[in-house]
């Protein structure tokens, strides 16, 4: 594996590819006992419609070829990510449309999603998980869906019920695997009595370890998945990141809390650490970020999101960064609890 010396990309980022003799040499893992395996990192593709301002849908397109070309198999996205419009499901399904047997497409449900002013209603009641997964099959022109997550826990319907209609989809052959995201010990196995649970989506990072004291535990013991999201602390670990000011009011950088004055400092001179790290390696800290994540067991599978292709095959580059016990030891040693800051305001913290 050669690297690449850093040049600027279109982005204005810097690029530090790999380039290996054969682009699509992934390496590939198993996410939990149920059967699924994908490779070792895969692609979130919230971004290309909401949250870091206007999306790019002939970018986000371009971005997903890219993928597949580099051996990404684990494309994630959600009925949130398009409002209810279907839009971001609709860019997935036409991206993967010549490849779509290649790949496994995660989708969710769980959202409440008739009133944009109540933006975080939640609703899992079994007859609107088949609602969703009517309309997800649809947007992405597809007849099964490979993983279907329910997004965030509804306390308004037990865990059970849930787990038993996606059941019921999974033995009528439209969903393949049943997926939990930011679902707390209880629930994961009250989830997988019903039905099994083959992966669990939460935010993990070296920024963000809260899963590391409850939850890996109970995934481990239940041979189920994990499916790291925002491992990039949602743009944090890069080369490119200003004060929350400087970000438009449609970026949820504008107001996370890691960006604002004071927990800004701190983490950006985190970041410095690591790149200083990194580079001593011959590598971004992008894919050292990366690299520790997919160091942290063989069960687990990040999902960066990115419009860019260069972004992704810098990323996907760091499935081959090996690192070494000293340095873990010293990436614990900069960031020992994580980033300043929260990485929810308290309304919108899943509570487990």
């Amino acid at each position: 594996m050669t690297f690449r010396s850093r040049v600027p990309n279109v982005d204005g980022m810097t690029e530090r590819n790999t380039n290996p003799t054969n682009p699509t040499d992934l390496p590939h893992r198993r996410l939990g006992t149920q059967g699924l395996e994908v490779g070792a990192i895969g692609l979130g593709t919230m971004g290309m419609t909401m949250a870091y301002g206007a999306g790019d849908e002939q970018g986000g397109i371009a971005t997903i070829h890219r993928a597949h070309e580099l051996g990404v198999t684990l494309f994630d996205t959600a009925e949130l990510y398009g409002m209810g419009t279907g839009s971001n499901e609709q860019l997935l399904g036409r991206a993967v449309k010549g490849f779509r047997d290649e790949v496994v497409i995660a989708t969710k449900f769980g959202f409440d999603l008739t009133d944009p002013s109540k933006l975080g209603a939640l609703d899992s009641r079994p007859e609107h998980i088949r609602e969703v997964t009517e309309n997800s099959l649809r947007y992405l022109d597809t007849d099964r869906i490979d993983v279907l997550y329910q997004h965030r826990v509804d306390p308004n319907v037990p865990i059970e019920d849930v787990a038993g209609t996606v059941g019921e989809l999974i033995a009528e052959g439209k969903v393949r695997y049943f997926g939990l995201s930011e679902a707390g010990p209880d629930i994961i196995r009250r989830a997988h009595a019903v039905h099994p649970v083959s992966v669990l989506q939460t935010e993990y990072s070296v920024f963000e370890r809260a899963v590391e004291v409850d939850v890996l535990p109970v995934v481990r013991e239940l041979g189920i998945g994990f499916v790291p999201y925002s491992p990039l602390g949602r743009g944090f670990l890069t080369s490119a990141v200003k004060p929350a000011a400087e970000y438009p009011a449609d970026d949820m950088r504008s107001w996370d809390e890691r960006w604002q004055p004071g927990n800004y400092e701190k983490n950006l001179a985190a970041v410095r650490e690591l790149t200083a790290l990194a580079e001593a390696k011959g590598i971004a800290v992008t894919q050292l970020a990366l690299a520790w994540l997919l160091a942290q067991g063989e069960d687990i599978v990040p999902i960066p999101g990115t419009r860019s292709p260069h972004r992704l095959a810098e990323n996907v580059a760091a499935a081959h960064v090996t690192l070494t016990p000293g340095d873990l030891a010293r990436i614990r040693e900069i960031l020992p609890r994580g980033a300043a800051g929260s990485r929810y305001p308290e309304g919108m913290m899943p509570n487990w």
